[in-house]
């Protein structure tokens, strides 16, 4: 099998601080952004931003994080 003709490698790339949901995918390639966060069974197949929530399938932008806001 390894020798079947996958001739590059794309690393995942995941930043400082990020928060990945049980039985998340993170597909090859991708590039998940400091303080970021994936929900649980996400199918994450495109880069995610900086401190933005993704979820579903395939992942989308739910919402971004906001420290400053006061509740």
């Amino acid at each position: 099998m390894r020798f079947s003709g996958r001739s590059a490698r794309h690393p995942v790339t995941i930043g400082n601080d990020v928060w990945i949901g049980h039985g998340a995918i993170v597909l090859h390639g991708v590039s998940i952004a400091s303080g970021s966060v994936v929900a649980a069974g996400a199918v994450v197949t495109k880069d995610v931003a900086p401190m933005a929530i993704v979820g579903g399938s395939p992942a989308r932008l739910i919402r971004f994080r906001n420290f400053g806001a006061a509740s």
